[in-house]
């Protein structure tokens, strides 16, 4: 076959491939993401799949050997921060996770920003770089033990974000989540 006749096969197939990867992108939305307390909790985080498949994304985070995540995969400690797994191949310099930094309210979610290696969070830290450091059999999902960082927020803290995430209904908070929301206030940019 010509070469012309070879690219004139070929472009079209790009074109769609592009087009694609958009279409998977833009599935993804402020709607996409909700009350972290709708999510199963596993040990202090959250997890969902956008696709459905949420057994498989809880059987990777329970695993205590590490996983793969399925593709849409939803990962979320906090309210403001959640990581999206994305199809295989999507971007391998993050193992195709995607990061999000939210801005949330009772009115709902809209995200601020959503990347790759370049998001940051709203305290300044890249979310990249501090979750390339887990060890590879996590997939970027950082524990206690999995070799990241450790986050200058404790438990308590997380906890009182989680429940009083603004999309949820209230739930009560301990004195020792008061104290840590108290805390986490005073530093809020």
């Amino acid at each position: 076959m010509p070469i012309y006749h070879r690219l004139f096969l070929a472009v079209p197939v790009v074109v769609l491939m592009g087009v694609g990867q958009v279409q998977a992108q833009d599935a993804i939305s402020a709607d996409s993401f909700g009350c972290v307390r709708d999510m199963t909790p596993v040990e202090h985080f959250y997890v969902d799949n956008l696709l459905g498949d949420v057994d498989a994304t809880v059987a990777v985070a329970q695993s205590a050997d590490g996983g793969t995540y399925p593709e849409g995969s939803v990962v979320q400690l906090v309210p403001a921060e959640v990581m999206v797994k994305r199809e295989t191949g999507f971007n391998p310099v993050t193992n195709d996770w995607e990061f999000f930094e939210l801005d949330v309210s009772d009115q709902g979610t809209a995200i601020r920003v959503r990347g790759f290696a370049e998001v940051n969070n709203r305290f300044g830290g890249n979310c990249f770089a501090c979750h390339v450091k887990a060890e590879p059999k996590w997939d970027l999902i950082c524990g206690s033990d999995h070799g990241c960082d450790p986050i200058p927020i404790t438990r308590d803290m997380i906890s009182a974000l989680q429940k009083t995430d603004p999309r949820c209904e209230p739930v009560a908070l301990t004195d020792a989540e008061k104290s840590g929301l108290k805390s986490l206030q005073a530093l809020s940019p």
